[in-house]
């Protein structure tokens, strides 16, 4: 009989899905209604061996806990601060996520991000939709990105490639962690307050933990001051959004870029009605290529767990 799996997710490749009907038997909350997964979920709760959920969701204990037969949890995705990894090392339940294949494209859309509101470009885009280059209206200048410093906060494959796109549109680099990267030629600085303080663009690129929650407080908006452009696309939870939000109103921080938010999809008014952000829904893996290796590569750690092999991608 084929291994039974909680679908929590469709993946948007038409090709993985098709893999996971071949090769399991799937349950598929998402096509249930809200209101009726309770009760369809106890249905099939007993017989489910793995499963299929993304960074954004991810499982927490109370629905492990009705999952009494789960080995594995494979994330599609990077980020696994959705998941309550204390249940699943408690019971001994496998977890796997999908890193690598998303690097490229979400630094492409740091460097996107950063451009747009270096360039300013959906108040460029409102300019010309609304007759103001027709009526000749003032348009102040932007900056250059030619020797300005793009601060790297987290260092890991994400925040390398966002650095090499920086350095090729001719900015300096540095980064933050607390573990420095060796072999690298990048500098660090000896804190993400000091790096901010060096920064004209700081990048947040580092991974959702409780250390790291709000790590990008009042003081450090401050420190990248009112000349500074903060871009996230790690995880809402990193900053703090109200002080970010009071940094924007009152012009301390020059501009945001945000990918990410506290509360997805939930994005605070208070943010949606400020000039000075950018904001996007949380996309930076969102290209064909990449959403299907992504999904390649959870039903690959599937297929691997179920015929006794290593997995390809575990989370330690």
């Amino acid at each position: 009989m084929k291994p039974e799996v909680l679908v929590m997710a469709a993946s948007p490749s038409a090709s993985v899905m098709a893999q996971l009907e071949q090769h399991f038997h799937c349950h598929h909350l998402w096509q249930q209604a809200p209101e009726q997964q309770a009760g369809w979920l106890q249905g099939v709760a007993g017989s489910v061996r793995a499963v299929l959920t993304t960074g954004a969701i991810g499982i927490n204990a109370a629905l492990l806990a009705q999952l009494p037969r789960v080995e594995l949890v494979a994330v599609n995705g990077i980020g696994t601060d959705a998941v309550d990894l204390a249940a699943t090392r408690a019971r001994g339940i496998l977890v796997t996520n999908t890193p690598g294949v998303l690097t490229d494209d979400v630094a492409d859309l740091a460097l996107t991000l950063l451009l747009s509101a270096a360039r300013r470009l959906p108040a460029l885009d409102f300019y010309v939709r609304t007759g103001g280059w027709e009526a000749g209206r003032p348009l102040a200048p932007t900056r250059a990105l030619r020797g300005k410093v793009c601060g790297v906060y987290g260092f890991g494959r994400i925040g390398q490639a966002i650095a090499a796109r920086a350095q090729a549109f001719g900015m300096e680099v540095c980064y933050f962690q607390p573990r420095a990267i060796e072999g690298v030629s990048v500098p660090r600085a000896d804190s993400l307050l000091a790096l901010a303080e060096a920064s004209d663009y700081l990048v947040v690129a580092a991974p959702a933990t409780p250390a790291t929650r709000h790590s990008v407080n009042a003081d450090v908006l401050a420190a990248l001051g009112a000349q500074g452009t903060l871009v996230n696309i790690a995880r809402g939870s990193l900053v703090e959004e109200e002080a970010l939000i009071a940094a924007l109103r009152t012009h301390a921080l020059g501009m945001a870029a945000l990918d990410v938010f506290a509360d997805e999809p939930r994005v605070p008014a208070a943010l949606r009605e400020l000039e000075n952000v950018v904001l996007t829904p949380h996309v930076g893996s969102l290209t064909v290529e990449t959403r299907h290796a992504m999904g390649q590569l959870v039903v690959d750690n599937l297929l691997a767990h179920f015929a006794g092999k290593p997995l390809l991608t575990a989370v330690a």
